[in-house]
C-alpha cells in the first residue's frame, strides 16, 4: 500500500505541472544525478541525489551528449561513403534498423520498398510524425575527404545522410524520455525524396494514419550554422513538368506547302508559354514556365513529322499552380491547332514528378518556431522567403497540418558553403546536437500541449 500510495502522488506531481505554457514546456521531472529520470519513483533514492528539469533542459543535454553526437557522426559518415538513390536505400535501410534495435525503438519494415517507420512514446494517441530522407543523387563527389562517397557517380548531395542521423539522434532523445510522452511519435525514414515519389509511396502505405502534425527540415547553406528558418503558409513553390509532341506532316524542306510544318507549331508554343506569366499573371505572384528542351528533326532539308518540346513551371499556391498547368495545355493544343497540327500532352510527371507546393500550416509553424527559438535562441530565427526549389515532404502536409523547417549550416570554415546538387556540397556536423534537439523538441511538446488542450475541452 506504501508504493501504491507512492505512485499515486507521482502521477498527481506530475498531472499538476502539466499546464500550457508560452513555450509549451511545461513538463518538469526529476532525474538522478547519474541522468536517470524520474528517481522519485526509486525508494532507494535521497532527494539530495535529485534535481529538477525541465524538458528542454534535459532534451538538450542529451542532444549534446559526447557519445551520442559521435554517435551521429559515425552513421552519417557510413551512409555518406555509401550512397544509394531512390528506392536502392537497402543498406541504408539496414543501418537505421540497425540502430533502432540496439535503441529498442520497434518499427515497420519495409515500407515504400526500402523506408522505415518506427514509433516511440505509449503506442496510443495523440501521434506525431518526424521525417527524415534517405536518398542520394547521381553525382561524382569531388570533396576530397576521408569519408568520400567509395560509389563512382553517387554522392549524398543533399544532406539526407545527415537528415537521418538527427532523426536517429531524435529517436535515442525521445526513447531516453520515452515515459514522459503524452503520446505517440512517429519516426519516418523516407525514400527517394529526389525523385519525388516518396512521400507518395509512405502515404499510400498508410503512414499518417491519425497522425496529428508532421514536422521535417532540411539541412541549407543560405543560413548561417545554427540558424532555423522557415516562414507560415506558402513556403516553396510546386514543380510541375510538361512534355509535349506536336505532329504535322514530314516532307521535303524545299516544298514546306506540301508539308504541316511542326517545328513552326513547337516555336510559336515556345513563345507563348512565356507570355502566360509575363501578361497573365500578377506580377507580384511568382511564378515560373520555362521550356527547357526542343527535339526535332535529323536532317538539314527534311521538315520532320513531329516536334517535342518539355519544360518546368513552378508556383507557390495550390490555386496558382494547377491553373497554370492547365493553361500550358491550352496554349500548346491552341498553337499547334493554328498551325494545323495536333498536340499530346503529358501533365501526369511519369518523366518529372508534380509536387504540389510546400504550404505550412500556420498554427505548427508557430510551434516550430516557438521550439526552435527554444534550442537555438531568438537570435537565430530568421523569417524565410518563398523559395522556388520544391520538396515531396509537400504530399504529407496536403494530408496533416506540418511545418518544413530550414537549418543552416554555412560555415566556411569547414567548406559548408555550397548550395545541394553541388559535387562540392559538404555540411558541418557541429549541427547534428541541434536538429536532433529540435526534432526532439517539437514532438515531445507537440504532444504534451496537445493532450493538455484536449483534456480542458
Amino acid at each position: 500500500m506504501a508504493s501504491l500510495y507512492i505512485i499515486l502522488q507521482h502521477i498527481l506531481l506530475i498531472s499538476s505541472i502539466i499546464t500550457l505554457s508560452p513555450f509549451y514546456f511545461s513538463l518538469v521531472f526529476q532525474v538522478s544525478s547519474h541522468g536517470e529520470e524520474q528517481c522519485l519513483t526509486s525508494s532507494s533514492s535521497s532527494p539530495k541525489s535529485c534535481r529538477t528539469v525541465s524538458v528542454k533542459e534535459e532534451i538538450i543535454r542529451l542532444a549534446n551528449d559526447e557519445e551520442t553526437v559521435d554517435w551521429m557522426k559515425k552513421i552519417r559518415r557510413k551512409i555518406h561513403q555509401h550512397p544509394e538513390l531512390a528506392f536502392e536505400e537497402v543498406k541504408t535501410s539496414e543501418l537505421i534498423r540497425h540502430e533502432l534495435d540496439q535503441l529498442g525503438i520497434s518499427y515497420r519494415w519495409p515500407v515504400a520498398k526500402t523506408g522505415v517507420v518506427a514509433t516511440v512514446g505509449s503506442g496510443f494517441p495523440p501521434f506525431v510524425a518526424l521525417r527524415a530522407d534517405m536518398d542520394a543523387l547521381p553525382i561524382q563527389e569531388l570533396v576530397e575527404w576521408e569519408h568520400k562517397s567509395k560509389i563512382d557517380g553517387k554522392m549524398h548531395a543533399c544532406g539526407h545522410d545527415a537528415h537521418v542521423a538527427m532523426l536517429l539522434g531524435a529517436a535515442k532523445i525521445l526513447q531516453n524520455l520515452r515515459s514522459t510522452l503524452q503520446g505517440t511519435v512517429v519516426l519516418i525514414f523516407q525514400p527517394a525524396e529526389e525523385r519525388g515519389e516518396g512521400a507518395k509511396r509512405m502515404i499510400e502505405e498508410a503512414v499518417l494514419e491519425n497522425v496529428e502534425a508532421i514536422f521535417g527540415l532540411h539541412l541549407v547553406a543560405q543560413y548561417p550554422l545554427g540558424v532555423a528558418a522557415t516562414r507560415p503558409k506558402e513556403f516553396l513553390a510546386g514543380c510541375g513538368g510538361f512534355k509535349a509532341t506536336i505532329t504535322g506532316k514530314g516532307g521535303h524542306a524545299a516544298v514546306p506547302q506540301q508539308t504541316i510544318d511542326p517545328i513552326l507549331a513547337a516555336s510559336t508554343s515556345v513563345i507563348s508559354l512565356q507570355n502566360i506569366v509575363s501578361r497573365e499573371t500578377d506580377p507580384l505572384d511568382s511564378m515560373v514556365v520555362s521550356v527547357s528542351m526542343i527535339h526535332g528533326g535529323s536532317a538539314f532539308n527534311v521538315i520532320p513529322e513531329s516536334t517535342t518540346i518539355a519544360g518546368t513551371f513552378r508556383a507557390f499556391s495550390k490555386k496558382n499552380f494547377y491553373a497554370l498547368r492547365d493553361r500550358i495545355e491550352e496554349v500548346i493544343k491552341a498553337q499547334a491547332a493554328v498551325h494545323r497540327c495536333t498536340a499530346e500532352i503529358d501533365l501526369t510527371g511519369k518523366e518529372q514528378p508534380t509536387i504540389p507546393p510546400t504550404v505550412n500550416d500556420e498554427n505548427v509553424h508557430e510551434h516550430v518556431m516557438r521550439m526552435s527559438k527554444e534550442i537555438v535562441g531568438e537570435e537565430n530565427i530568421e523569417i524565410a522567403p518563398t523559395f522556388m526549389g520544391s520538396e515531396d515532404f509537400a504530399f504529407y502536409l496536403d494530408k496533416v497540418p506540418g511545418s518544413l523547417l530550414f537549418l543552416g549550416i554555412h560555415n566556411e570554415k569547414t567548406g559548408a558553403v555550397h548550395p545541394p546538387h553541388s559535387p562540392y556540397y559538404t555540411i558541418d556536423e557541429d549541427v547534428f546536437p541541434i536538429g536532433a534537439a529540435i526534432h526532439a523538441a517539437f514532438a515531445h511538446s507537440f504532444l504534451s500541449n496537445f493532450t493538455a488542450r484536449r483534456s480542458s475541452i
